[in-house]
C-alpha cells in the first residue's frame, strides 16, 4: 500500500482535494449493497425514476443548495448560522400566501407566493451582508442575531401553527418530477451550474477568495470587498430561500419551529468535508456538493444497516473525523510513512596537496 502511494500518479491522485470525499461516498454506497442487495438500481415506473440513489439525490438537493450559499459566504472568510432560520421564514412565507388563496392550484398565485420568499430571503441575506460588512460586526454574532431571531419571525408568520397547503404547483418544487427526474434535484444543478460559471469562468471566483484569503492586501488592491462581502450573504440567504420552498413544498407545509433545524451545520460539514478551509480563500463548489451528497447518504446508511437512534449521532461523526484525517496530508504522512528520509551526506573530494618546493 506504501509503495502504491508513493508512485508519482498515485500520490498525485491522493492529494487532490476530491479523492478521498469520493472515495468515502463510494465505499458508503457500496457498503449498502450487503444490506440491500437492490440498493444501487433504479427503475422506471409511471413516467418517474425511483430508487435508493434517486432518493438520496432528491433528499441532498436542499442541503446541496444551502451548503453553495455556505461555501461562498466561508470563501470570503465569513460564517452564517442563520441559513436554518432563513429556510423556515421562506416556507413560511411562501405557505401562507398559498393557504390565504381560494384555488390553490392556480400557477400564477404560487409564482407569486415563491417570489414573495425569495424576496423576504434575499432582505434578510442582505442584513446579515450590511452587519457584517458596513457595521463590522463578527459575522458568527451578525447571524447568531437572525438565527436566534429569525426562528421567532416564522413562527410570528404561521401564527405558531403548521401551515398546510394542497397545492399541487408548489408540491412540484419539493416532491415532484419533470423529465422522470425529481425536479428538485434538477433546480439543485442549475444552481449549482450558474455558481460554478460565476466563480470559475468570471473573475467573480478570484475575487471572493482574494478577500478571504488576505482582506488587506485586496482593499489595498482596489476591491470593493463590502459588495462582495454582502454580495455573499445575499447569494446564501437566496439559496437558503430556495431550500425552504424544497423543504415545506416536500411536506406540503410551512413548520416555522422545525423546518431547516440544524441545517446550518450540516452545510458547514459538507463545505469542510469538500475540502474548503474555514479560515477563508480557495473554495470547492464540486467538493461541497460531494460533501453534501456525503451527509445524506451517512443518513440513508444508518438506517439501512439498522442503526439504533442513540447512537446515530456517534456514528456519523466517527464518519466525518475518519474522512478528516484521510484529508490530511500530515496525519497520511504519519500513516503511509511518506515523510522523506534526510538524503546522506555526499562523499566530499580529497583536498589537493600542496607541494612546498626545496
Amino acid at each position: 500500500m506504501t509503495n502504491l502511494i508513493r508512485h508519482p500518479r498515485t500520490a498525485d491522485l491522493v492529494r487532490h482535494r476530491l479523492f478521498w470525499p469520493l472515495l468515502v461516498l463510494v465505499l458508503l454506497l457500496l457498503g449498502n449493497l450487503a444490506f440491500t442487495p437492490g440498493f444501487l438500481s433504479i427503475q422506471l415506473r409511471d413516467g418517474h425514476l425511483y430508487g435508493s440513489l434517486i432518493d438520496i439525490l432528491r433528499l441532498s438537493a436542499p442541503l446541496v443548495l444551502v451548503a453553495l450559499g455556505m461555501t461562498v459566504v466561508i470563501a470570503t472568510g465569513g460564517i452564517d448560522l442563520s441559513v436554518g432560520a432563513v429556510v423556515a421564514i421562506a416556507g413560511a412565507l411562501a405557505c401562507l400566501r398559498i393557504s390565504e388563496q381560494d384555488n390553490q392550484q392556480s400557477v400564477a398565485m404560487v409564482l407569486v407566493a415563491v417570489g414573495i420568499a425569495l424576496l423576504g430571503s434575499v432582505v434578510l441575506g442582505l442584513w446579515n451582508g450590511l452587519l457584517v460588512a458596513a457595521v463590522g460586526i463578527q459575522p458568527i454574532i451578525a447571524t447568531l442575531i437572525l438565527m436566534v431571531a429569525g426562528r421567532g419571525i416564522a413562527q410570528l408568520v404561521t401564527g405558531g401553527q403548521i401551515i398546510t397547503v394542497t397545492s399541487d404547483p408548489y408540491k412540484l418544487i419539493g416532491a415532484g418530477y419533470w423529465l422522470t427526474f425529481p425536479f428538485s434535484v434538477l433546480i439543485a444543478v442549475v444552481v449549482t451550474a450558474v455558481a460554478v460559471v460565476l466563480t470559475r469562468r468570471t473573475a467573480l471566483g478570484l475575487l471572493v477568495e482574494s478577500v478571504g484569503g488576505n482582506p488587506r492586501a485586496s482593499r489595498l488592491a482596489g476591491i470593493r470587498s463590502r459588495g462582495l462581502v454582502v454580495g455573499a450573504y445575499v447569494f446564501c440567504a437566496l439559496c437558503a430561500g430556495v431550500a425552504g420552498l424544497m423543504i415545506s413544498s416536500n411536506v406540503s407545509s410551512a413548520d416555522g419551529n422545525n423546518a431547516g433545524l440544524l441545517i446550518e451545520l450540516d452545510a458547514i460539514l459538507a463545505v469542510v468535508i469538500g475540502g474548503t478551509a474555514l479560515s477563508g480563500g480557495r473554495f470547492s463548489i464540486a467538493g461541497t456538493v460531494i460533501g453534501a451528497v456525503i451527509i445524506k447518504s451517512l443518513d440513508t446508511t444508518i438506517y439501512t444497516i439498522g442503526i439504533t437512534p442513540e447512537t446515530t449521532l456517534l456514528f456519523k461523526a466517527v464518519v466525518v473525523i475518519v474522512l478528516c484525517l484521510a484529508q490530511s496530508p500530515a496525519f497520511r504522512a504519519r500513516v503511509f510513512a511518506r515523510r522523506r528520509r534526510p538524503d546522506p551526506p555526499a562523499p566530499t573530494a580529497p583536498a589537493p596537496k600542496l607541494e612546498v618546493p626545496a
